[in-house]
């Protein structure tokens, strides 16, 4: 089976003809020729995905005559009439980002119409940090829109750590303006959009964890069970016991873990090991339980680097148990590089570490 494409490989010559031709559409004077060829330039392979948007974005300005609000007029035009979707249009949004923030009675507007074809989120983030006060009551109308796509905008946009987005300091100090919009949110008929809330919530929850655990117990069972686990992910694997607790996991699980090792018990790097160990009850009743494990990768600085892998949530019946069994990848990664020595891996049940074991990693 062949690999997938490269994300940034779907702004392809393709999607840029399209885009031109939109253009052109409502603006004959665009050369569309001049346009491709300045886009295609030396330099293109070599541009990560949001270099490539950029560099589009700003070739796009090149093109069209005008101050930014004509030219952000043509552009919103040329939407109507667009054959290209998804990431490759994150140019036009952009286009917002780069020239717009000191224009926002026409450059939010335009966001909101952007983000039905592909996604305001990351620029629509500028506006955030700049305009904080005005930026807290658009969010809290896009919240309302009819849209879920401009809905969706108003939590994912107002994520304080968007992954590949600017980071917004004033709201990772004080997220309250955030949890206006995800009060309004949180049961929202449309998937995606509650998706987004948790996803939010989990931002959340790296700075005040305490806070994210309050406001889902507030919110209680009114609002989806998938929710509130996706959005307490990242405090369920550092064991925060409020969140547990939230969940219906009791930190004192009245279970024992035992038959723990790992196959081979020396691995090599680029290959896998694997883990196993038992977990059995020692309750008269069921208990449901959320079975985990770490592995504490070796680090150039000596200190280790410990990673949660999620395993499984279930019930376990009285003096029953449950056999447990995963694989460990010793793949390189850019986001981990696995070195020789020696690993642990930490059995978790409910937060708590129950039983460790070490194995060798050799080249």
């Amino acid at each position: 089976m062949a690999d997938p494409p490269l994300l940034k490989d779907l702004v392809d010559a393709s999607s840029i003809a399209g885009i031109g031709e939109a253009i052109a559409r409502v603006a004959p004077r665009f050369d569309i020729e001049a346009f491709t060829n300045s886009v295609f330039d030396d330099s293109w392979d070599e541009r990560a995905l949001k270099q490539r948007i950029r560099h589009v974005a700003v070739r796009i300005a090149e093109g069209l005559d005008g101050e930014y609000a004509e030219k952000l007029a043509i552009l919103r035009r040329a939407t109507g009439d667009l054959s290209v979707t998804g990431i490759p249009v994150w140019c036009f949004n952009d286009f917002v980002e780069e020239y717009g923030v000191g224009s926002p009675e026409v450059s939010l507007p335009a966001l909101e119409e952007f983000t039905r074809l592909a996604s305001s989120e990351f620029a629509v983030r500028p506006f955030i940090e700049r305009y904080p006060q005005r930026m807290a009551a658009q969010m809290l109308e896009w919240a309302a829109n009819d849209d879920p796509a401009v809905r969706r905008l108003a939590s994912e946009g107002y994520r304080p750590r968007l992954p590949w987005g600017m980071g917004i300091p004033a709201l990772k100090r004080d997220p309250t303006p955030v949890l206006a919009v995800l009060d309004l949110l949180r049961n929202d008929p449309d998937e995606v959009v509650r998706r987004s809330v948790a996803n939010n919530l989990n931002d959340i929850s790296k700075d005040h964890p305490d806070l994210v655990v309050a406001v889902l117990d507030r919110w209680g069972e009114t609002t989806p069970a998938s929710l509130r686990k996706h959005a307490l992910r990242t405090l369920l694997k550092q064991g925060h016991v409020e969140a547990m607790e939230l969940l219906g996991f009791a930190q004192n699980a009245s279970v024992v873990v035992d038959g723990m090792k790992v196959s081979p018990p020396v691995g090599k790097v680029g290959e896998s090991v694997s883990v196993e160990f038992r977990v059995r009850s020692r309750s008269e009743r069921s208990e449901r339980v959320m079975v985990d494990y770490a592995v504490v990768f070796q680090n150039s600085s000596g200190t280790g680097s410990r990673k949660v892998f999620k395993g499984v949530t279930t019930e376990v019946s009285a003096h029953d148990e449950i056999q447990f069994r995963r694989k460990i990848s010793l793949q390189q990664m850019t986001t981990r590089r696995i070195l020789p020595g020696i690993h642990t891996v930490e059995a978790q049940v409910n937060g708590v570490v129950h039983a460790t074991v070490g194995f060798d990693v050799v080249e």
